[in-house]
């Protein structure tokens, strides 16, 4: 499989959010499970019109987000964005998603070492991630695992008020 880490293009903006919305189902799926009905329903009462626009509003904001695509034969197959602080010279992960037929055959891994070599390239000392530790989630962990990322164990509490 020839990758190839390019600049996203107003062109990739439709093909990126619907394969975000594929890539994210096992996500959403299982965040019910873990908070129940009623957290999950205050968090994300409709997750697919959420992301959609956290992709497109980062595809449009090239000022603040780098997002890199994923291109295999003219096609995207999966993302990366990530922002920079000059000032704390920091690069953050914001999104990353691959679409489900091409997920576990090293394309995450990919993204996340052009951004890190990106992010070097541009005078960063850190960069960073957040993900979670429940198991929808353990592809991006491998990924940025072994790009280098050093996971710390930290725990978000959540209790519904209206019970």
């Amino acid at each position: 499989m020839n990758i190839k880490v390019r600049p996203v293009s107003e062109h990739d903006v439709p093909a990126l959010v619907d394969l975000t919305l594929q890539a994210f189902v096992p996500i959403f799926e299982s965040f019910p499970k873990i908070l129940g009905d009623s957290i999950y329903q205050r968090i994300w009462p409709d997750w697919k019109a959420s992301q959609a626009e956290a992709v497109k509003s980062m595809c449009a904001n090239w000022e603040k987000y780098t997002v890199l695509v994923a291109d295999l034969e003219g096609e995207p197959v999966g993302y990366l964005s990530y922002d920079l602080n000059n000032q704390s010279k920091t690069g953050t992960v914001q999104l990353i998603a691959v679409h489900p037929d091409y997920q576990n055959r090293g394309i995450g891994t990919e993204l996340c070492r052009a951004a890190v070599e990106e992010m070097k390239e541009r005078d960063m000392t850190l960069a960073q991630v957040e993900t979670a530790g429940d198991a929808s989630h353990a592809p991006a962990r491998r990924a940025y695992e072994k790009v280098g990322y050093t996971g710390l164990p930290l725990v978000r509490y959540f209790k519904s008020l209206e019970d």
